[in-house]
């Protein structure tokens, strides 16, 4: 049986077009694969902690040596690095603020990532545990940042997300960008046709492999 991780991280929840898209494709994944499950990892409704001294130091405490609030953030880190390892599909939804991803699903990041079980150190470095899994991010941005355009510098949400997934093994990426929404160079309903096609080919591309 398939599984599916859904990850939403836009603090606009309902309203947000990426949370929207991204639950979109994830269902038409789904539908695509009859029995397959979502575990739906909503980051603003339940969002983890930013990193602090507790979870450090839960992390680089033996367990029975831990504090209540070090446990209970280690246990947070740990269900989030389940919920990664179990999924064959991971589909990631973020608006870019500030260029960058929001800090929800930086403190996400900082969750999984974890040595000895989302990467590990080798004699070649660092590599990456979570190998095998289609991921899917849907990127939207008021902004143009794609196809060579001037403000493409700026983006730093693609360049994170690249390689943090392929820090952790994650190398079949693919970005579904929305572009524009709000800023009136053309209709935003041409916006999301154009998403909404891209999550049909994705759905389908998926059916066929």
């Amino acid at each position: 049986m398939s599984s599916i991780l859904l990850v939403t991280s836009s603090p606009r929840a309902d309203a947000s077009v990426s949370t929207r898209v991204a639950t979109q494709l994830a269902e038409r994944l789904a539908a695509s694969q009859p029995g397959t499950k979502i575990a739906r990892r909503d980051l603003v409704s339940a969002p983890l902690p930013h990193i602090d001294g507790d979870f450090l130091g839960g992390l680089f405490s033996p367990e029975d040596q831990r504090s209540v609030p070090q446990q209970k953030l280690v246990d947070a880190s740990d269900q989030a690095v389940e919920e990664l390892l179990a999924a064959d599909t991971v589909v990631i939804g973020a608006g870019m603020i500030n260029f960058s991803i929001p800090s929800a699903l930086k403190s996400w990041f900082d969750y999984v990532a974890r040595a000895g079980k989302t990467f590990r150190y080798s004699e070649a470095g660092p590599e990456g545990m979570v190998k095998g899994k289609r991921v899917y991010v849907i990127l939207a941005s008021k902004g143009i940042y794609t196809a060579g355009s001037p403000a493409a510098p700026m983006d730093h949400a693609r360049p994170y997300l690249k390689t943090m997934l392929g820090f952790l093994g994650m190398t079949d990426v693919e970005f579904i960008d929305i572009e524009g929404i709000g800023l009136g160079l053309e209709p935003d309903e041409d916006i999301l046709d154009r998403a909404e096609s891209c999550i049909n080919v994705a759905a389908d591309s998926a059916l066929a492999a």
